[in-house]
This record gives structure tokens, C-alpha cells and sequence, in this order.
């Protein structure tokens, strides 16, 4: 038997029902961008608006929802957007131009560029800001989505009211990694530390190896030139603005140390480490393989204190 407000006020013995809870109301957004529209989803809480937030998400072919079709199902960005609904913030979580709903707006690869994200973000935060009438929206960006929020963000622009960086890189790509990529057995290691090293001085590599393709095939290269350059730390240090870094303890993906080098670069950020919290912020050990089955586990729930982290920082510096 289902315990509804009514059934529970009556098993009480009170004299009246007890309200019930509102739910927030998800809709489709459409931007509209060249060659194609871009699509996000909009979870509004019912009720009063306590503040309104763009979800980005990372790597790949990550979707809105903190998922791709490479294995991560536990849908973490939903979690987070749903969390953040009950706490009376409003959630736009985006898929990325060339991913999921948005899969039609994207352009070659070798076209695309880490530019072209960071543009994104900050058209999404403008729209975002129109359609709820609000001052200003956070912007809430999820490993590398972490750096296109900071890319994205300036001391002059009035449609961001801050930053949420989660599972964030404090380090710059290059030396991310090749710090991945240490175990690569030899010719390849020094092939890639050669072409890595050639990225970040902007120039392109002609003829890599069939064996680097994954990562330094010719036509991804101009992207991974527009990316490698950046430094989060930097442009953590010259960002005005509210910030907060959340990291978790057992992620096998950026570590205690990014955040760390973020926080250190701009002591007037908040900084909130989730002990036993991995990259898709759930509770994982640190063990590799128990590690990893929770990304593909849809029944993985986050843990309850990232979302009460979050809402906190943005409700209390939300003007």
C-alpha cells in the first residue's frame, strides 16, 4: 500500500493532510546555433526560483545527463540537476554540440575546436538567463566541462554569477597526460611525449604512427591544440569571481592534487574534497575494477553531499 501525505496525517491521528511535495518540471531546450539547433534540458523546481545553473558536461561523448554510450550509465549530472531541484535551483544540463539531441549541430572534426565549447557555454548562460528572467546563472562544469566553465567565464560578462567545478582538472592537459600515459610502453611513449610536446607549441604533427591514431590522429589535433594550451590554475587565479572546487578522494581520473592547485591559486575559492567519492561522484573504493563498475551501474546514486555541498555554495552566494 502506497503511504500517501493523506494516509500518513490519518495514521497519525491528525486532523488534516499533509502537503505534498511539488515535483520540478523537466522540459527540452533548443538554442538555436549554426549548422543546427543545440538541446539541453530544462528542470525547474515548482515553486519559488532560488537560483538557475548550466549543467557541461566532460569528455567525449557525454551527454546532459553525465552518460555516453562508452559505458557510463549512472546518470550523475541528472542526480546532480534533480538534487539541486529540491533545493530551488533551476538546471539547464546540455548536450554538447555533436552529442546526443545536439548531434546534428556539429561540424567536422577537423573543424571543431575547444573554442567552439566555451562559445557554447556562454550562448547557453546568456539564453538561460533570458527564458528564466534571472540576473545571472552559474555555470556547473563536470571534469572537462570544469575547464570550459572556467574558459567560458569572464570578470565582465553579467550573465554568469559564478563557478561550480567539479571533478576539474587543476593542471594542464599536457601534463595530465603524460602522466596517463607513463606506462606506455616504448617506441610509443616518447612518440607521444614528442606529440604532446609539439601540441602545446601549437604546431601539428603530419604523419603520426597508426598506433597513436586515438589520440593524434590529424584531423582531432587542431582541437587538442585550441585545449592543451589552457591552465586551469591560471585561470582560476584570475577569475574574480565566486568559485567552488569539489573533488572526491577515490577518483581515478583528476585527484586531491587538482584541486588542490586550483584552490591554491585562488584562496577565496571553497574547496570541499567527498572522501570515498569518484569521478561520477558517487561512493566508490579506491580499487580499480569496483571503481569503474560503478559508472556503468544506472542504479549508482551520487552522494547526497555534493548535491547539498553545491546547493549551499550557490544559494549563499547568489544575490
Amino acid at each position: 500500500m502506497k503511504l500517501t501525505p493523506t494516509l500518513i496525517a490519518a495514521q497519525m491521528g491528525l486532523m488534516f493532510a499533509l502537503p505534498a511535495m511539488a515535483e520540478p518540471v523537466s522540459s527540452q531546450v533548443e538554442m538555436a546555433a549554426q549548422p543546427s539547433a543545440l538541446y539541453g534540458t530544462l528542470l525547474r523546481p515548482e515553486g519559488a526560483l532560488e537560483a538557475a545553473a548550466v549543467i557541461i558536461p566532460g569528455s567525449g561523448p557525454t551527454d546532459g545527463d553525465g552518460n555516453n554510450p562508452l559505458g557510463v550509465k549512472n546518470a550523475s549530472l541528472k542526480q546532480l540537476a534533480e538534487g539541486l531541484a529540491a533545493q530551488g535551483i533551476a538546471t539547464v544540463r546540455i548536450d554538447k554540440r555533436g552529442i546526443a539531441r545536439s548531434v546534428a549541430a556539429a561540424s567536422r572534426e577537423e573543424d571543431l575546436r575547444f573554442d567552439t565549447y566555451i562559445d557554447d557555454a556562454r550562448a547557453w548562460a546568456a539564453h538561460t538567463v533570458q527564458q528564466l528572467d534571472v540576473s545571472c546563472v552559474w555555470l556547473i562544469g563536470h571534469s572537462e566541462g570544469a575547464l570550459v566553465a572556467q574558459s567560458a567565464a569572464s570578470n565582465t560578462d553579467r550573465n554568469i554569477c559564478g563557478l561550480v567545478l567539479l571533478s576539474g582538472a587543476g593542471r594542464p592537459a599536457g601534463v595530465v597526460l603524460r602522466e596517463q600515459l607513463a606506462q606506455t610502453p616504448e617506441p610509443y611513449r616518447t612518440q607521444l611525449f614528442d606529440g604532446i610536446a609539439e601540441l602545446e607549441a601549437g604546431r601539428t604533427i603530419p604523419n603520426p604512427s597508426p598506433m597513436l591514431h586515438s589520440l593524434l590522429r590529424p584531423s582531432v589535433q587542431p582541437y587538442m591544440i585550441s585545449w592543451i594550451s589552457r591552465d586551469p590554475a591560471k585561470l582560476a587565479h584570475d577569475d574574480l569571481g565566486p568559485i567552488f572546487i569539489g573533488q572526491g578522494t577515490t577518483d581515478l581520473q583528476t585527484s586531491v592534487a587538482d584541486a588542490e592547485a586550483l584552490s591554491l591559486a585562488q584562496p577565496n575559492a571553497q574547496m570541499k574534497l567527498w572522501q570515498g567519492v569518484n569521478h561520477v561522484l558517487t561512493q566508490a573504493p579506491a580499487e580499480r575494477s569496483a571503481n569503474l563498475a560503478t559508472y556503468a551501474d544506472p542504479e549508482a546514486k551520487i552522494d547526497p553531499q555534493v548535491v547539498t555541498d553545491v546547493a549551499a555554495f550557490i544559494k549563499n552566494n547568489t544575490l
